[in-house]
């Protein structure tokens, strides 16, 4: 099975959630500005949100690599409790995408708000996440 992870981020906190999940999927973390060189079975793709979206660089990831994805797995972080893995699953849907039965998301600090998150637990939750999505995967 091919997997790929791809994350976009401003601050970090996503980069770190994504680099967890790397960890445990075997591959390395990449910035969506790296095109998918090949189609993969399985993407962890993350995001925040900016002015309650996601970043525009997620919605041109989608528009250059969307026919060589085989599912998603979506992944987040954000201070504010809403979440980019809805706009990430609206996005999939609208490219025909499917997901996978889970997803993933924790704070993230935006100054004083929610300081040094993501934390060792949300790391720590973020590789079970990723290893439940791959046992899923491989049921």
């Amino acid at each position: 099975m091919k997997i790929a992870v791809r994350y976009c981020t401003r601050s970090g906190n996503t980069e770190k959630v994504a680099k967890a999940i790397a960890e445990v999927a075997g591959v390395p973390a990449e910035d969506v500005s790296k095109p998918l060189e090949e189609d993969v079975d399985l993407l962890f793709l993350g995001a925040s949100l900016y002015g309650m979206d996601v970043d525009k660089r997620i919605y041109a990831f989608f528009d250059e690599n969307a026919k060589k994805i085989g599912k998603i797995a979506s992944f987040g972080t954000a201070a504010s409790p809403a979440s980019s893995v809805g706009r990430i699953e609206k996005l999939a849907e609208e490219h025909g995408i499917p997901m996978a039965s889970t997803s993933f998301r924790c704070y993230g600090s935006f100054g004083m708000i929610h300081k040094d998150r993501p934390n060792e637990e949300d790391l720590k939750e973020a590789r079970a996440f990723a290893g439940q999505v791959l046992a899923d995967t491989n049921a």
